[in-house]
């Protein structure tokens, strides 16, 4: 079988494992063997990614993160150096709880910033912004920038990572700078007009 995808001599991708073209694995990182992993993604330096985890195309996961069972990421999706994910809602040493994974996922586009935590249960937004150090307990809206601990709403970004001139609620529209493209805000949710 021939591997089109690049891994690191210090990498660990354990037998049965699916990545996707185009990937790649750099140092130290491990990837368990229920791995499924898309095309041309990047795992930075020790990077963990348990069995039960599904990651989609061009995800980026920087330095130290785990990315552990129960946990999917889209298409798309930008981890920040040292987030971290979680899969028990209430750990205990002593008390095994594997049966009790509360599912995350992190849908298209969405970035999670350095050092943010994404309680296990949540659902983070296609195009979501975490901010740096945010700890996210809930559910973020499409479009959402959140930021602090706990995560609160702040603001919306643009699918290109800008923020966007809307208010938090109520009807608008604003333009993103950098693209042209049209969002639209209508009853609490933000969306981009085709």
């Amino acid at each position: 079988m021939v591997r089109n995808y690049t891994v690191h001599p210090t990498a660990i991708v354990d037998d049965g494992a699916q990545i996707g073209e185009g990937s790649r694995v750099w140092h130290w990182v491990h990837i368990s063997a229920g791995a499924r992993i898309g095309r041309g993604c990047s795992f930075g330096q020790n990077v963990f990614v348990g069995n039960d985890v599904v990651i989609g195309d061009n995800v980026k996961v920087q330095n130290n993160v785990s990315v552990y069972d129960a946990v999917t990421l889209e298409d798309d999706v930008f981890c920040g150096p040292s987030m971290v994910f979680t899969n028990v809602y209430n750990p205990r040493s002593a008390v095994t709880r594997k049966d009790e994974y509360r599912r995350t996922l992190v849908r298209r586009g969405a970035t999670l910033g350095a050092n943010s935590t994404i309680v296990c249960g949540a659902t983070v937004g296609q195009y979501a912004f975490v901010g740096a150090g945010a700890v996210v307990n809930q559910d973020v809206p499409d479009f959402a920038l959140m930021v602090g601990v706990p995560a609160r709403q702040i603001g919306w970004m643009s699918q290109h990572g800008e923020r966007l001139e809307l208010p938090l609620n109520g009807a608008a529209e604003a333009i993103c700078e950098q693209t042209g493209k049209r969002y639209v805000l209508r009853d609490g949710k933000c969306s981009l007009l085709a």
